[in-house]
């Protein structure tokens, strides 16, 4: 048994070398990336195909792709610019052939339905022609790729420590991007890119600080959970700490805020969780865990507040690079939002149609910008349908805690996605499959713990290490 565990840890190890690597192989060239991301697709429909435990092997795939979609773009390895969300709906896809899904998860497949008559108002004010499929797919892949998340894995078990092995999945390619970020934009440059307050692609891996931040942000989350859960294995644990400090740090540095309060939240969240599961010893190692933390960020702060010249803390004071205060702190947004608003009132039923955001923004504003919020964007794109479609999208998830279904990451994952899709869209797949994350029904004991008759997630007990 020892053994077994000893080369299970041997083989993260080896994992991680190799995403950091993957990382220094892409900055040497990202023509090799292109070779990689059909590569690896194909090792994970092999895994699933030839794998007796399919749901643990699709929900597995599905997180690499969703972890790895921001990589493999600011890489330039993806043909289509969607690849990420539809490798994310192919394998969850492929789960439900094999194994369906759950008749409760009907809600789902109405929320769905429901953005149908936008797609026929479109072809009414778009024209069917290239640009209108365009529009339709970059649209509608993100709320497709959730539904389809969600119909999966509503309901559906899992252990605990596979959620945490579903979790270290996601992380590796992130760890990936991090090399890759670190090695795009070296630490001696910095103050010669970092001269203004406003979000900096120069910082990004050359790519949307916005994503890229959104990505890192949910990485610093998870691997925040699992410096309060540890890896049993003190060089995996160490390992990962150090690039949680290192995500830390490169989010920030993207000058873009959204994923990273949206990562402060998560933690804060799941701390006050932990909290309340947990017996009182383990409280007490959480608290000095906590001190720690407080200290590192701190840390990371000042540190990257100098390596910027002071603008890290302008632009988080919504300030200017001459110190002047900003008028608007949401930078455009609400400008975007008000018009959005506009829109739904024009068509308060059936919408403006699916994609005439765009060109509404362009009316009223001067401004193609596409919209940077899910939910004025399904109001305003979908009408009175779209409130119903995201009135399910808040109330389903509920019935599974009515029902009696324990998933401890189910509030940090629900702000995720909530957050996420408020700030910047459901522009990455990773919003739409931790929001199915979080539907889970999470197994805390084992075979034997449950012939001795223990709960499930007892209040006064640790919760189980990997």
């Amino acid at each position: 048994m020892k053994k077994a565990k000893d080369r299970r840890h041997i083989n993260q190890l080896q994992i991680i070398l190799f995403h950091i690597g993957l990382g220094f192989a892409a900055n040497f060239s990202r023509s090799l990336m292109k070779i990689y991301v059909p590569l690896v697709f194909l090792f994970f429909l092999r895994r699933v195909i030839i794998s007796r435990g399919k749901d643990r092997e699709v929900l597995f795939a599905a997180a690499y792709f969703a972890g790895a979609e921001v990589f493999f773009r600011m890489t330039k390895a993806l043909v289509f610019y969607e690849t990420g969300k539809y490798a994310v709906m192919f394998f969850l896809v492929l789960g439900m052939f094999y194994q369906g899904f759950k008749r409760s998860a009907f809600p789902y497949v109405i929320y769905i339905l429901l953005l149908i008559p936008g797609v026929f108002v479109a072809m009414n004010t778009l024209g069917f022609d290239a640009n209108f499929r365009t529009e339709i797919t970059f649209n509608l892949s993100g709320p497709l790729s959730l539904s389809i998340a969600a119909l999966y894995c509503y309901g559906r078990k899992i252990r605990f420590r596979e959620m945490l092995s579903l979790m270290d999945v996601m992380i590796y390619p992130l760890i990936a991007m991090t090399i890759y970020v670190f090695l795009y934009t070296p630490d001696r440059s910095l103050d010669t890119i970092a001269t203004t307050s406003a979000s900096n692609p120069a910082l990004s891996g050359g790519y949307g600080p916005n994503q890229v931040s959104t990505a890192l942000g949910l990485g610093v989350f998870l691997l925040y959970t699992r410096f309060l859960i540890p890896y049993k294995n003190k060089w995996v644990h160490f390992v990962m700490m150090f690039f949680l400090v290192a995500m830390a740090y490169r989010a920030l540095l993207t000058f873009s805020r959204g994923g990273v309060f949206t990562a402060i939240i998560m933690a804060g969240v799941f701390t006050v969780i932990i909290y309340a599961v947990t017996s009182l010893k383990t409280k007490s190692k959480v608290t000095l865990k906590l001190l720690g933390t407080l200290g590192v960020t701190v840390g990371i702060w000042f540190f990257t507040l100098i390596q910027t010249g002071g603008m890290l803390g302008n632009r988080y004071e919504n300030k200017d690079s001459l110190g002047r205060e900003k008028e608007d702190i949401t930078t455009g947004r609400l400008d975007l939002f008000l018009a959005e608003y506009k829109a739904f009132t024009d068509s308060p039923v059936f919408g403006i149609g699916v994609g005439k955001t765009k060109s509404y923004h362009e009316e009223l504003l001067g401004t193609s910008l596409p919209t940077h919020n899910e939910i004025s964007r399904m109001i305003s794109e979908h009408g009175l349908f779209g409130i119903i479609a995201l009135m399910i999208l808040l109330c389903a998830p509920t019935l599974t805690k009515l029902q009696g279904r324990k998933n401890v990451y189910f509030y940090p994952f629900m702000l995720f996605w909530f957050l996420t899709v408020f700030h910047s869209s459901m522009r990455i797949a990773a919003p739409g499959f931790v929001y199915g994350l979080s539907l889970l029904s999470l197994v805390y004991t084992t075979h034997d713990q449950k012939k001795k008759k223990t709960s499930s997630l007892p209040r006064q007990q640790a919760l189980p290490q990997r």
